[in-house]
């Protein structure tokens, strides 16, 4: 991006602060009006003009004042807004929240869309956490009739997988419940291919019991489909630009779309754990997007689960807001993700 004079950079910063509370054109004369800058009129007007030259920003008719456009909100997002921070109540009221769901991942989804939606002011998109490898935690064999036997895979992060085994000859509860408390020990925390290395040196009960272990392993790393919870879509709607716009209907809904949004997330979202990404009108490689903003992180444990939330909201959202929300309700999922699979 072209470099601005510090004086650009502050009416360029005002430009965007204004814009986004008003969402109208923005004048010298309001500027000067409202901020003590310390430079005539003149110089405010020479100045928008250079920025406007520069394409940051542009003015919609000959006697309206200037908005910004994507590459002004990009300079203003990447050089501009400064680290920011919720503040420390929002911060304890939050984790307040999340700590009451005692371990009750649906709720944390339910509740994050909740709180991004509300502090982040936007509509808000979190999908739930999604294995990247299963990882063994207990298993259990109990005894219906005859030769079938009921085997509970237990899989680090709680899911739970449930098969009915068919055994070659009947065995007994006592001796089933040995050698589940034998896998169980000797698979503890392990991946399916650290698991199916143990088949060939066991016994042929555990190798049956093992082999079908191994083949629930595998259906629960290629689960398809991505759960996704969202909130405040109102939010969006109730915006001027939007109140009779067909793009923004077009946009919520395209992001229900789970082949779409899987689409977009891996694309437009770096794998880093924790990284905000802002992405601005599509990044003119997402049509559907062109007259909004994202701003997204990735949350989780790298090589266990991870999942995805964000805002979505007008590009004259307020993006110091957002990237603060985001930024705190990712690290806050992050941490409680690690707790399911480490305390």
């Amino acid at each position: 991006m072209e470099p601005l004079s510090e004086r650009q950079e502050l009416i360029l910063t005002l430009v965007v602060r204004e814009h986004t509370e008003s969402a109208n054109p923005i004048s010298s004369k309001g500027l000067l009006e409202k901020y003590q800058i310390g430079v005539s009129s003149a110089t405010i007007r020479n100045e928008l003009l250079a920025l406007t030259e520069k394409g940051y920003l542009r003015q919609p008719h000959t006697s309206a004042g200037r908005e910004p456009t994507e590459a002004g909100y990009r300079y203003f997002v990447q050089r501009l807004i400064g680290d920011t921070e919720l503040p420390a109540t929002e911060q304890r009221l939050i984790s307040h929240q999340f700590y009451q769901a005692k371990g009750d991942v649906v709720q944390w989804m339910r509740l994050a869309a909740s709180v991004l939606a509300q502090h982040g002011k936007g509509a808000s998109l979190v999908t739930a956490p999604q294995q990247e490898s299963a990882q063994f935690k207990h298993l259990e064999l109990i005894s219906t009739q005859g030769r079938l036997v009921l085997l509970v895979l237990v899989l680090n992060g709680g899911e739970v997988r449930q098969q009915m085994l068919t055994l070659a000859e009947p065995v007994l509860q006592e001796n089933l419940t040995a050698s589940a408390a034998h896998l169980s020990a000797l698979c503890l925390g392990q991946n399916t291919e650290q698991v199916a290395a143990h088949i060939a040196a066991l016994p042929t009960l555990e190798q049956e019991v093992l082999r079908l272990v191994v083949e629930l392993m595998r259906k629960s790393e290629g689960s398809a489909g991505v759960d996704v919870f969202r909130d405040g879509v109102s939010n969006v709607l109730s915006q001027p630009e939007f109140a009779k716009s067909e793009s923004a209907q077009q946009a919520l809904k395209v992001l229900g779309e789970h082949t779409y949004l899987e689409e977009f997330l891996g694309k437009a979202l770096s794998p880093q754990i924790g990284g905000v990404q802002v992405v601005i009108g599509g990044e003119d490689n997402w049509e559907e997007l062109k007259d909004f903003s994202m701003v997204l992180t990735r949350y989780g444990v790298p090589g266990y689960a991870t999942g995805a939330l964000g805002v979505l909201g007008p590009k004259r959202m307020a993006y110091g807001r957002a990237i603060s929300t985001v930024r705190y309700v990712g690290g806050l999922m992050s941490s409680l993700i690690y707790e399911i699979y480490f305390e």
